[in-house]
């Protein structure tokens, strides 16, 4: 066979599509570029049914929760602004699974056999590049991730040779904070997750992450060399000036109706959340689409799970959902401090 012609490539090329987010990035996208861009983004479906199918059968009658999702547009967008060298093409995780496991020995142990397992799929990236879990993050933010690049010598799976995606492995805990971080993000005007905005928060969330990994896991994360007492006393001085406890105790869930079909679109108001539901991939990637066109400032995920309560569970924060977090800071601050008076239910100060 000769060689792969270039307009096999989803958007017709990766020049073509580094092109087309070179110029979203300089504020000069034409309606070509952003199609470019649709139709690339679009074929890593593929890509993300091909390894939730492997997951799924790995995890089967386990209790680790698989889902997988698309990477919004406007976040992708943001991200090359905020990545000024970065090629659209090489972006590596538009498309992107989830594992959520009830412990981090099960984690590792999971990833090992992935790691061994029999595909023509590709490992990007050296096995502690992204281990947060061994580095934790300055944020607080733990979790391992891994960079696949999709390979298949079908025709059907020629096109989508070489696009990647990201496997993601977390505990039920460190997902608990992670949801925090993202309701954090969603209810106010900072973003604790990129390290903008009011930067107590931030730093809220990573002594918070510290708490949940001392108490939860036995092992630590940002703050190794606080003792028990300052971590404690400095989580609460913090809280009560921005009131974040509060906030989140005081959220109510959405009460939203899932269904069981497997593609759900989750649309964040502000206020409330409206889910729409297809049993239709191809159904529910093309109404994506068009909401984010109609609605270019909305917070708009598709996501994917076998049952609704999977779909809660792995995108809590789209549901305002922090309750979990909110549990085990309240648990881990009398372990840590017996006889501490829990984090306070203050309001937040003008």
């Amino acid at each position: 066979m000769g060689q792969q012609p270039k307009s096999d490539f989803p958007g017709g090329s990766r020049g073509r599509v580094t092109r087309a987010g070179a110029a979203v990035r300089g504020g000069t996208a034409t309606a070509e570029d952003l199609s470019t861009i649709e139709i690339w983004r679009a074929a890593h479906r593929h890509v993300l049914n091909t390894f939730q199918g492997i997951l799924r059968n790995r995890t089967r009658g386990t209790e680790v929760v698989v889902a997988q999702r698309h990477k919004r547009r406007n976040t992708i967008f943001d991200k090359l602004n905020r990545f000024p060298g970065m090629e659209l093409a090489r972006m590596d995780d538009v498309a992107g699974c989830r594992l959520i496991f009830p412990s981090t020995a099960e984690l590792y142990e999971f990833r090992g056999h992935i790691h061994k397992a029999n595909f023509n799929h590709t490992l990007k990236n050296q096995l502690d590049k992204y281990d947060y879990l061994k580095a934790p993050k300055a944020t607080g933010y733990r979790g391992v991730h891994d960079v696949y690049a999709y390979d298949a010598h079908s025709e059907h799976g020629r096109p989508y040779k070489g696009l990647l995606i990201e496997l993601q492995y977390r505990t039920f805990y460190q997902h608990a904070w992670a949801t925090a971080v993202e309701v954090v993000g969603l209810i106010t005007r900072s973003q604790p997750k990129f390290q903008q905005g009011d930067h107590r928060y931030e730093h809220a969330l990573s002594l918070a992450s510290e708490i949940i990994a001392r108490t939860c896991e036995a092992s630590f994360s940002s703050h190794p060399t606080l003792t028990s007492e300052q971590l404690v006393e400095q989580f609460v001085e913090i809280d009560g000036e921005i009131g974040m406890m509060a906030m989140l105790r005081a959220l109510n869930s959405a009460d939203s109706e899932v269904s069981e079909k497997k593609n759900v679109i989750l649309i964040f108001g502000g206020e409330s959340l409206e889910t729409r539901t297809f049993r239709d991939a191809t159904d529910a990637l093309r109404e994506l689409f068009r909401l984010e066109k109609e609605h270019p400032g909305q917070d708009i995920v598709l996501v994917r799970a076998d049952s609704a309560e999977e779909v809660r569970i792995a995108f809590r924060n789209y549901f305002t959902d922090a309750g979990e977090f909110v549990r085990l800071i309240d648990e881990g601050c009398q372990q840590l401090v017996p006889g501490k008076t829990r984090v306070r239910n203050r309001r937040r100060r003008a």
